[in-house]
């Protein structure tokens, strides 16, 4: 299962919603739909300043990532979306030993 951090950003529509069902009402929404593809939340947090909400994930894959995506761009109620995969220690140490055979543009 792979760890995903999702930020948004809610259109009005989408601040109306969370005045009018509240925040916790929210996470239970995101922890429901997660669950249901076979995910779970790790946490998920309001903020303010150019973003409005953080979600950390386990989802079982990208595809799942990209319905999700899917999902929740179409509903209108974010006026951004972004999802970031997020690698452990250990995936970044078997990285570095795999050789890739790069070269930059103009080289």
């Amino acid at each position: 299962m792979a760890k995903y951090m999702i930020k948004g950003s809610y259109s009005q529509q989408g601040i109306k919603g969370v005045v009018k069902e509240g925040g916790t009402e929210r996470v239970k929404a995101i922890s429901s739909m997660l669950e249901n593809l076979g995910g779970s939340l790790e946490s998920m947090y309001f903020s303010f300043g150019s973003d409005d909400v953080y979600v950390t994930a386990d989802i079982p894959d990208n595809t799942t990532a990209a319905a999700i995506a899917a999902a929740v761009g179409s509903a209108g109620t974010l006026s951004s979306y972004e999802t970031v995969v997020l690698l452990t220690p250990g995936e970044v140490d078997a990285a570095t030993q795999i050789a890739a055979n790069y070269r930059p543009p103009g080289a």
